[in-house]
């Protein structure tokens, strides 16, 4: 018997150090690494020991004989990746981090933001040095995206907030919530208190599709709507016209299909979730059956991942639609997928699609309709959307990559929303250098740069906003650890000034500017509330959806 990894799989490589005969794959130190879709258990080697299971933050590995019919398949999926990339170790010893000599004192540092990225990074340097951290967030809740963006039906990957949790609980971490850097601190001020401080902001607006007509009434990005329907405060009071039949969803990464399963699933498996209560009634009033689906290229350079593809395969009363046409492949296309050393995950996706599109549609159910190589060219309607125009294309390769390019065959969807899920994009913050074209803080290995290039003393930059918006949840540890790598070595080299002001200080200074400070038992107080709401509905939690709501829970601690 081995043990699997499954498709709630958050990348995060806290299995592979605690695998005893080193059979999890890839690891962080190899190329395929950055571009995984998930990572795998060799079935061969597997010793059936169970330390995977117990170091996974999201729940996604299971004994094999305890796999439930949705995830049954993944036991290929793990031994298809060994397959092509058959497993060679010498089982070397993991180098044991450098921790800082007593001698120096204790490392203070600012994190900003509260999300997965500044989480990782405070867990790493609570792990490897004598430190104090202050974490600021200008949201009342921390966890970012884990409580904002992950979608309420998977509520495995919004587990690994419980890890931060458990990290978190000594004082030598400090939550600064409700608190916005630029608005009641300055970064000079931070700076001025700590030894660095370490901006983990990730990328909160979002591309556009530049078409005309995108700024109608029922036009939306898909980050607007996951906010709202996770309860975000700033978005609890939008609105979306669901009144129409059809959805248009423009994009298809992972986020459109959250957005494209939330729009069609029964409301009623919803309720068992901690989906904002306000989007539940308005979802259940929905009159959608149809979420169509629009990507720009093929059925193989598909932004989502085949695990995510896989689970739509097991909604109840949806069917997943796929004219067989669509599935035609470019000889380019072809040859990579006639090559034997294709990638399992991406012959998968191509498989799914279809046993997909074999499949008959069922009388009555609602639809999730993938349309490939099709962009859009406007969106249609006077005062509102009724519509989206869009162009066939082609792709062309150009010096090795598919480009897709419009041809002059167009077609067209009647809908009532219409919804971009195009990407992330970081936005400039305060006092810091910006690359406008890449939208990130300018780094190196975590370091922010001045315009010459120049490391600026104690400023570093971690997740989203240090790499641009690529890779889910768990890619952050990696991405986190060496920028916590470059905040020890330079306080270990001398390089970090000495802070002038310590810890009463700063809160004394954040509480005379924000008397709506919300700190560790704020927090506290929020959570439990919620928790306590949710037990009696039968929900993980409840969740507060205004700042009133939120600051008021958090009184309650006082």
């Amino acid at each position: 018997m081995a043990y699997v990894i499954t498709q709630r799989c958050c990348n995060d490589a806290s299995c592979v150090s605690e695998c005893p005969v080193d059979c999890i794959r890839p690891t962080p130190d190899q190329p395929e690494f950055a571009t995984t879709e998930m990572l795998y258990i060799d079935p061969d080697t597997c010793i059936d020991c169970g330390a995977c299971v117990d170091a996974c933050p999201v729940e996604a590995i299971f004994s094999e004989d305890d796999l439930t019919a949705p995830l049954a398949r993944f036991r290929d999926i793990n031994a298809a990746w060994f397959e092509r990339h058959p497993l060679e170790s010498n089982l070397d010893p993991i180098a044991t981090p450098v921790r800082p000599p007593k001698e120096l004192g204790t490392l203070r540092v600012a994190i900003v933001g509260a999300g997965p990225a500044a989480a990782y990074a405070a867990d790493e340097l609570l792990r490897r040095c004598d430190v104090q951290v202050e974490m600021f967030d200008r949201l009342p809740t921390p966890w970012g995206l884990v409580r904002a963006g992950v979608a309420p039906d998977h509520p495995g990957t919004k587990t690994v907030a419980g890890m931060f949790e458990s990290a978190f609980r000594r004082d030598t971490l400090q939550y600064y919530l409700n608190v916005e850097v630029g608005e009641h601190i300055s970064h000079e001020e931070l700076l001025a208190h700590h030894h660095a401080v370490l901006y983990a902001v990730g990328a909160s607006s979002d591309r556009r599709m530049g078409v005309p007509g995108e700024e109608l009434a029922g036009s939306h990005s898909a980050t607007e709507f996951v906010a709202w329907y996770n309860g975000h405060p700033d978005y609890a009071d939008r609105t979306f016209d669901l009144s129409g039949e059809r959805a248009i969803i423009v994009g298809n990464g992972n986020v459109a299909l959250d957005v494209a399963r939330v729009l069609t699933v029964h409301p009623d498996e919803l309720a068992k979730t901690d989906i904002a209560d306000h989007a539940l009634a308005a979802l259940r009033n929905s009159n959608i059956r149809e979420v169509v689906v629009l990507g720009r290229r093929g059925p193989l350079q598909a932004a989502y991942t085949s695990p995510e593809f896989l689970a739509l395969t097991h909604l109840s009363e949806v069917d997943v639609v796929i004219d067989p046409a669509e599935l035609k492949l470019d000889p380019a296309s072809q040859a990579v997928l006639d090559d034997p050393e294709v990638e399992p995950s991406l012959r998968l996706k191509y498989t799914l699609a279809e046993e997909y599109a074999a499949e008959p549609p069922s009388e009555g159910n609602k639809r999730i309709v993938f349309k490939y190589l099709a962009s859009p060219t406007a969106v249609l309607g006077t005062d509102k959307v009724e519509g989206v125009e869009y162009a066939h294309n082609e792709l062309v390769e150009v010096d090795g990559v598919l480009n897709a390019r419009a041809t002059d065959r167009t077609g067209s969807y009647d809908a009532s929303l219409v919804l971009r899920s195009i990407g992330y994009r970081g936005e400039p913050v305060p006092d810091l250098p910006f690359d406008e074209k890449r939208a990130v803080v300018p780094n190196e290995h975590g370091r922010v740069t001045g315009p010459d290039g120049t490391p600026l003393t104690g400023v570093y930059v971690s997740g989203w906003i240090k790499r641009g918006p690529r890779g889910v949840i768990g890619s952050n540890r990696v991405d986190s650890e060496e920028t916590v790598e470059a905040v020890i070595a330079d306080f270990m080299s001398g390089k970090l000034a000495a802070p002038t002001g310590d810890r009463d200080a700063l809160r004394a200074l954040v509480q005379q500017r924000q008397p709506d400070l919300v700190d560790r038992a704020g927090w506290k107080a929020i959570d439990q509330a919620e928790r306590g709401a949710g037990k009696e509905a039968g929900r993980p939690r409840v969740k507060f959806t205004t700042h009133t709501d939120l600051l008021q829970a958090a009184k309650g601690s006082q």
